[in-house]
């Protein structure tokens, strides 16, 4: 990640601190006589599960306004001038329009919808979590996200992404080729401030490194040399690398039984936090290209926070599979995953 980076997520930090947009909404929606249910006002009772968000993004496309959709809504291969392919850019904190989804710009029944399509691509059991993230991270959803719909209803290519602090999330019903999530994927938490402590106490995502930890416990003196790698990449360099690259870390194919088991393990629970149709999708891609066996598993020594052995930053990577956990200095995971290593994105390399 870039300086430049770094400084912004410092800076959100700061923007959302003791005193943030979560005390000003609570105290306006008494001022103003908001009804909430669950932390949400009335506009975001939005079902707890969505079986097709794709249909809703549909339904919101329909329901905007001209004016609106000039300003959210693009052709499926828009080039920004900046920020290039438009639709595949991922990033640690950013806004891919202007217009945040709690702001008069959405009426309430198009802030509904859209909570409905953000629920769809969760996981039903994840939604508390996300919630939870969403409000350390920039109190609450809908505070500091973003959204944008790319290509038309009437054809087959649609998708709606959303984005934000520690947050880039798709909805593409599979008219991505070859890419599962629909193209680049970011996840990430800062529970308890910018610096957490070595276990990351209330990270919705810490759980995820817990586990793959338990690989690294399980190998022996010689595994441990091939897993545990000294420089640690940029953690936005997701790019696919193909299956001729040298990629750090020790090689699937080394771990014993018990070993691959745990590690399939580990990959269940990265991808759990998705609703199914994406997770048999990132499924299917790795399978495309060779399954975890064609895989590396990667711990760096560099940013253990408290020395304590437990590594908080490692990445799982293949062919055309790229899953980089950063946990120093708080959680930023880095997903790009596609069936061919050729899938080009807006990824950095």
């Amino acid at each position: 990640m870039t300086d430049q980076q770094e400084h912004r997520d410092r800076d959100n930090d700061t923007r959302h601190g003791d005193w943030n947009r979560r005390e000003f909404l609570k105290t306006a929606s008494v001022a103003g006589g908001v009804a909430a249910i669950g932390g949400f006002p009335n506009w975001a009772r939005a079902k707890d599960t969505a079986s097709d968000p794709e249909s809703t993004v549909k339904k919101l496309y329909k329901a905007l306004t001209d004016e609106q959709r000039e300003k959210i809504c693009f052709d499926w291969d828009h080039i920004d001038p900046e920020r290039g392919l438009l639709r595949t850019r991922v990033s640690n904190n950013w806004n891919i329009t202007n217009q945040e989804v709690n702001t008069k710009f959405f009426t309430d029944e198009q802030r509904t919808l859209i909570r409905e399509i953000f629920q769809g691509v969760y996981n039903p059991r994840w939604h508390a979590r996300i919630d939870q993230q969403l409000e350390d991270d920039t109190g609450g959803w809908g505070e500091g996200q973003s959204i944008a719909i790319f290509g038309r209803p009437d054809s087959d290519q649609l998708e709606f992404v959303m984005t934000g602090r520690h947050l880039t999330v798709r909805c593409d019903g599979n008219s991505t080729d070859h890419m599962a999530f629909g193209g680049p994927i970011f996840y990430g938490h800062a529970a308890e401030g910018f610096n957490e402590a070595p276990d990351h106490p209330g990270n919705v995502f810490w759980p995820q490194a817990v586990e793959a930890n338990k690989i690294y416990q399980m190998l022996d003196g010689k595994q441990r040399k091939l897993a545990l790698v000294k420089k640690l990449p940029h953690e936005d360099q997701v790019a696919f690398r193909g299956p001729s690259a040298d990629i750090a870390g020790i090689p699937i194919t080394e771990l014993s039984s018990d070993q691959k088991q745990h590690a399939q393990h580990v990959l269940r629970m990265l991808i759990e936090p998705y609703r199914k149709s994406d997770r048999d999708e990132a499924l299917e891609c790795l399978k495309a290209q060779g399954g975890l066996d064609a895989c590396h598993l990667a711990f760096y020594s560099k940013g253990d926070i408290g020395g304590d052995g437990v590594w908080d930053n490692w990445r799982l990577e293949g062919p055309s599979f790229v899953w980089h956990f950063r946990g120093a200095p708080h959680v930023h995971v880095w997903v790009n995953v596609a069936d061919d290593p050729s899938v080009k994105t807006n990824a950095k390399g």
